[in-house]
C-alpha cells in the first residue's frame, strides 16, 4: 500500500492548517494523561473462563498458522490471556537497556472463536482487549479493544503418505480492523499500530499416525496507512508535512515440530518477522509506528484436554525474542481454555 505524503524539502509548504508545535516529551505526556490506569482488570480473565466452562465434546482447537482443521459444523471458542514484558530493546541493531521507562508490560485477553463451515473451510474471529504499562517514568499505560481479526482458512488438499500419516496444504486469507480510535503515536505503550491489514498465508502440515507433527507456514501482510493526531512527523532521516504515515508491509514465516495425538500437542516453535521497509529508532527517542520491526522468536506450545472434560482444552504457549531490530527483547506467555462443541461427527485427523 502506498502513502499520499511526500518528504518535506526546502521551500515546501504544509497543505494543512499548521498548529503550534509541542515538545516531543510534553506531547506524549498529554496523550498519556488521556487514558487513566484501568481498574479491576484481575477479575476479567477468571470471569471469562468460568462463563466458557459453563457454556458448553473431541478437540481440534486451531490457530491461523497451524495445520489443524475443525470438523464440519463444529464450534471452538475460548478465552486466552497473554503476558508480554521486556526491559531491553534493539535500537536498530544496537541492544540497549530501557532505563528511563523501566519494564514495558503488555497484557491481552483475547476472546477467540473458530467455526467449521465444512470439513475444508473454517472461519476464525479474534477480539483482543489490551493493557499496557511502564514501570518507570511519567507515561501512563493505555487500555482498550485493539484490532478485530477475521480469517478464512481453507484446506487445499490432503495427501496420504502411505500408512504413516497425511500431508496437508492450507491457505488462509485474513485481515484486521481497529476496533477503537486508539492512538498509534505513543509507542511502545500504544495498544497497536491502528493500521488496517490484509494477509495471505500458506501452510504445509504433516501429521503422522503415531503423533509426529511438522508444520511450516509463511505469510505476507499488507498494511494500510496510519493517521496521526498531528500535521508533521520525522522518521528515517526525513521530515514529512502530513498526518499520514505509510506502514511497511511484513513478511513472516515459522515452523513447529513435535507431537500431536489424542488431543495432546507438545511442540517446539520458531518464527521470524521481517519488515519490508521503515526506519530505525532514533537515539534518545521513542519508537515510531512505522519503524522497521524485525524479530526472531523461539518457544514451545502445550495443549492438553482437561481431565473428565475432554471437550475443554488447556493451552500454554511461551516464546522468547532472542534477536530483533527496533523491538523489545520480550518474554511472552499465553494461557487459557478453548472449548469445542461439535454439531456433527468428529473429523478424521
Amino acid at each position: 500500500m502506498t502513502s499520499n505524503h511526500a518528504p518535506a524539502s526546502s521551500g515546501s509548504k504544509n497543505p494543512q492548517p499548521r498548529r503550534l508545535p509541542l515538545l516531543f516529551s510534553r506531547r506524549r505526556f498529554i496523550l498519556a494523561e488521556r487514558s487513566p490506569r484501568p481498574k479491576g482488570r484481575k477479575a476479567t480473565l477468571p470471569a471469562c473462563l468460568t462463563f466458557l466452562s459453563m457454556l458448553c465434546p473431541s478437540l481440534h482447537a486451531q490457530t491461523i498458522d497451524d495445520g489443524i482443521m475443525l470438523a464440519k459444523r463444529s464450534l471452538c471458542a475460548g478465552a486466552l490471556y497473554t503476558h508480554d514484558s521486556w526491559d531491553n530493546y534493539w535500537q536498530g541493531n544496537l541492544q540497549r537497556v530501557n532505563g528511563n521507562i523501566g519494564t514495558i508490560t503488555t497484557q491481552t485477553v483475547t476472546m477467540a472463536a473458530n467455526y467449521g463451515v465444512t470439513s475444508r473451510l473454517d472461519f476464525i474471529i479474534n477480539v483482543p482487549y489490551v493493557w499496557t504499562d511502564a514501570s518507570k517514568g511519567v507515561l501512563h499505560g493505555q487500555s482498550g479493544f485493539q484490532d478485530l481479526t477475521l480469517a478464512a482458512k481453507y484446506k487445499l488438499l490432503s495427501i496420504p503418505v502411505g500408512k504413516f500419516g497425511a500431508l496437508r496444504a492450507i491457505a488462509v486469507l485474513s485481515g484486521t480492523l481497529p476496533m477503537t480510535n486508539y492512538t498509534p503515536d505513543l509507542q511502545p505503550l500504544s495498544l497497536g499500530t491502528n493500521s488496517k491489514t490484509l494477509s495471505g498465508r500458506a501452510t504445509l502440515n504433516y501429521l503422522g499416525r503415531r503423533g509426529l507433527y511438522l508444520n511450516g507456514t509463511a505469510a505476507y501482510n499488507f498494511r494500510g496507512n496510519v493517521t496521526l493526531d498531528r500535521s508533521s512527523y520525522y522518521t528515517n532521516g526525513q521530515l514529512y508535512l502530513s498526518n499520514q504515515v505509510a506502514m511497511p508491509n511484513l513478511f513472516n514465516y515459522g515452523t513447529s515440530v513435535g507431537y500431536r495425538k489424542n488431543d495432546v500437542s507438545l511442540l517446539g516453535d520458531f518464527s521470524v518477522q521481517q519488515a519490508r521497509g521503515g526506519g530505525d529508532i532514533r537515539p534518545q527517542d521513542m519508537p515510531f509506528v512505522s519503524n522497521r520491526t524485525n524479530f526472531s522468536k523461539a518457544g514451545a506450545t502445550i495443549k492438553v484436554p482437561v481431565p473428565k472434560v475432554r471437550a475443554l482444552q488447556y493451552w500454554f504457549i511461551y516464546s522468547n525474542t532472542f534477536q530483533g531490530r527496533n523491538v523489545g527483547q520480550a518474554n511472552t506467555f499465553t494461557t487459557g481454555l478453548m472449548y469445542t462443541l461439535p454439531f456433527e461427527k468428529r473429523a478424521t485427523p
